[in-house]
């Protein structure tokens, strides 16, 4: 017998079931209430709005996302650490259908300040983690860089260019290795 979720992290877990079954579209007060089998006001009770509940079950599912690719320390080759993470990521795409190109537009346009702000610290993270990996690589080029084109700014436009291969769903990424074999090697 499935007890009742009566705790907030129940309910999001309950919520991120949901979108692995149904999207993101599919996570209202309603359906998860009834997932939770708790009346819908024990879900205002956690969460206000719809929004303050598809936001919360975003950070779950980057939370999840990133336990499932965490291991960037594992790393010592940048572009062996871009394709096991792109890999990684489309791996998350299947457990998360759509999730990547639909968590950005799910929000109303009153809420989309909210939901903006959350890809972006996830992201900013991420690219955390990307500078780390290229800052230990001993086979990049030590004139790779210099004032204009520094690692961080390096990170940001190849961050750009693998954000663009998922949300197009692109099969790899080779074109990106090879660039940054180009500029770095």
């Amino acid at each position: 017998m499935n007890l009742p979720a009566t705790s907030k992290e129940e309910i999001l877990e309950v919520s991120r079931k949901i979108v692995m079954k149904e999207g993101l579209f599919a996570i209202n007060m309603r359906t998860v209430a009834n997932e939770c089998k708790v009346a819908v006001g024990s879900i205002y009770n956690y969460f206000p709005s719809k929004a303050d509940l598809v936001s919360a079950t975003i950070e779950v599912i980057w939370k999840d996302i990133l336990h499932m690719t965490g291991g960037y320390f594992d790393f010592i080759n940048f572009k062996d650490y871009l394709t096991w993470f792109f890999e990684s990521i489309k791996e998350s795409g299947k457990k998360y259908p759509e999730f990547f190109t639909v968590h950005s537009i799910i929000f109303s346009d009153d809420d989309k300040e909210k939901g903006r702000q959350i890809m972006e610290q996830y992201f900013e993270d991420l690219k955390k983690d990307f500078l780390i990996v290229l800052e230990k690589d001993v086979d990049v080029r030590p004139d790779a860089f210099n004032e204009i084109l520094t690692p961080a700014i390096f990170i940001d436009y190849v961050f750009t260019i693998f954000i663009s291969l998922l949300l197009d769903s692109q099969s790899d990424c080779k074109a990106l290795l090879e660039l940054v074999s180009s500029c770095i090697y």
